[in-house]
């Protein structure tokens, strides 16, 4: 994909807050502290387009990025951080929850994996909804640079047997060493492309 804009939109926590729905929409989302913001700006070649934190947990509502003026990327709050207080995870989990159910363009969402944990029921809770709910998942094992190739082969097969899903279905991605972006922005492009098939720009690489 070549990217020849990516721009922040707004934040928003409420639908009448959110951006016209006239364009397609990919959603991202994973476990706090997993990589999401750097998978998002590697993709986009921008630095700091979402911004990355050290603490856990700060993403606490739906962030838009508008990308070649033509679809929009949906960073969601991060789950899993046990020192979020109950009220405050429960707000976001319905948050989420709505907005995924009742946004028309969502075309997917990216769900992000730490290659060097095993998921847990966190992992097959989301991936079960998102079926359940007709709501195609991308699923990204990121941090792949920490690990060996052997142990990459590895974790990914655990990983594939774990959330029941084929190995071959999740991209090894790296936001030190770029790994897996070309990949990830073709299955992306194709989602895109099942709600507005003039979207275009990806970027074969032989």
């Amino acid at each position: 994909m070549i990217i020849k804009s990516a721009v922040f939109i707004k934040s928003a926590c409420k639908p009448s807050h959110y951006p016209p729905e006239d364009i397609p929409e990919i959603a991202f989302s994973g476990r706090s502290n997993v990589g999401k913001s750097s998978l998002i700006n590697t993709l986009v070649n921008i630095k700091r387009l979402a911004k990355t934190s050290s603490t856990p947990g700060r993403t606490q509502m739906l962030n838009f990025f508008m990308i070649n003026n033509q679809f929009m990327f949906v960073d969601l709050p991060g789950y899993g951080y046990a020192k979020v207080p109950v009220h405050i995870k429960s707000t976001w989990e319905k948050m989420v929850m709505d907005y995924l159910i009742k946004r028309q363009q969502l075309c997917g969402v990216v769900v992000i994996i730490d290659i060097r944990r095993t998921p847990d029921q966190d992992e097959k809770n989301l991936i079960d909804w998102l079926r359940i709910n007709h709501i195609p998942e991308i699923c990204v094992l990121t941090k792949a640079d920490k690990l060996s190739y052997s142990k990459q082969v590895s974790q990914r097969q655990l990983c594939a047997k774990t959330l029941d899903i084929a190995k071959e279905e999740f991209i090894l991605f790296s936001s030190t060493t770029r790994m897996g972006k070309e990949a990830l922005w073709e299955v992306i492009q194709k989602r895109i492309n099942t709600i507005n098939p003039s979207v275009s720009g990806y970027e074969h690489h032989d």
